[in-house]
């Protein structure tokens, strides 16, 4: 991680958030255009554009920050040694405000008002469950790939989840806070009331907690530098890996093991 300058990644993260917000508002926005009163059909448009945009903006900035544009991600990266904590706060800021951005440049792009505050009630019980096993789905998809060497496949592994999980889950899998109070400023299919956002991001935050608790029971052996892997291996340089790598190459020759990430068993 302190291969690429702060202010690097957090405009990634702040740019890769707004990208996010306008894919998600803007193509919920489209599909009610679309395909009026076609309730499945409309979802099925937004779920397919967000799964396939969110591969692309993994891809475009995941090299700088790691791709992660949701708080989870970030705090439970910095939970197992990833991220700094200072850094971890520094990228729950431009994600929020990033999110924000987006929904305003999506309602802007469908020539609606600046910002319209979304009537769409979502608090329900069912709700929270859905947002609760969203989140741990999230966060262990993302930590599976990077234990067992395969970070390199995040970005699709992610955007299929989040597109299976609009239609296994009852709240359309938010995931992740940030979008979620960013989703707030569009009255449109995509978004929430901020009566309804509290219950989403209470139960992203324990799902977040859960997924932590469940990756140190699954990978017991997950290290910093694993985690620093999450969503895309973004530490090292063209001369050669970061030092969190490094140092954890130099352990694993040490001990008379393979550098490379274990595969668990």
């Amino acid at each position: 991680m302190t291969d690429v300058a702060l202010w690097r990644r957090l405009l990634a993260e702040l740019l890769g958030s707004a990208f996010l917000a306008a894919v998600v508002i803007g193509s919920g926005i489209a599909a009610q255009r679309l395909s009026p009163g076609e309730t499945g059909l409309e979802l099925l448009e937004n779920a397919a554009a967000t799964a396939a945009g969110l591969f692309a903006i993994i891809l475009m900035f995941g090299p700088v920050s790691g791709g992660h544009f949701n708080p989870v991600v970030s705090f439970v990266d910095a939970a197992l040694g990833g991220l700094r904590w200072r850094d971890a706060v520094a990228y729950l800021a431009v994600q929020v405000v990033g999110c924000i951005g987006g929904a305003v440049l999506a309602n802007l792009m469908f020539a609606l008002p600046t910002v319209t505050i979304s009537t769409k009630q979502r608090a329900t019980p069912a709700h929270f469950l859905s947002e609760l096993i969203a989140t741990l789905g999230l966060i262990l998809v993302i930590f599976a790939l990077a234990r067992s060497g395969r970070s390199r496949a995040a970005p699709a592994a992610v955007g299929a989840y989040i597109g299976a999980a609009y239609f296994f889950t009852s709240s359309t899998s938010f995931a992740n806070p940030a979008i979620t109070v960013g989703r707030m400023f569009s009255n449109t299919f995509a978004g929430i009331a901020p009566s309804s956002a509290p219950s989403f991001i209470a139960a992203q935050i324990v799902g977040g907690a859960l997924a932590i608790a469940v990756i140190k029971a699954l990978y017991p052996g997950v290290t910093p530098a694993d985690a620093a892997d999450i969503i895309v291996p973004h530490h090292q340089t063209k001369a050669g890996p970061g030092p969190a790598r490094a140092a954890h190459d130099g352990a694993s020759r040490s001990a008379g093991r393979p550098s490379g990430p274990v595969e668990p068993h």
